[in-house]
């Protein structure tokens, strides 16, 4: 399963980093890094995390478009 955050965005707020630790990290006050590569037993987190951002700017699995055909 993958993700995507849109960084355009995200304002930081953090609540993706509260839900899943292992998968988002902020860096500095406001920059977010994460792994678009749901680690294993990650998922359901992921999914409370991207449910609680208040810009619903984390996309997951089905809903991620790579662009590849």
């Amino acid at each position: 399963m993958r993700i995507v955050v849109d960084l355009t965005r995200c304002q930081g707020y953090a609540q993706c980093v509260f839900l899943a630790p292992q998968v988002f990290e902020l860096h500095g006050e406001e920059a977010l890094r994460y792994d678009p590569a749901v680690p294993d037993g990650q998922l359901d987190r992921v999914r409370q995390a991207a449910a609680a951002c208040p810009v619903q700017a984390i996309l997951v699995g089905e809903q991620v478009n790579t662009g590849a055909r």
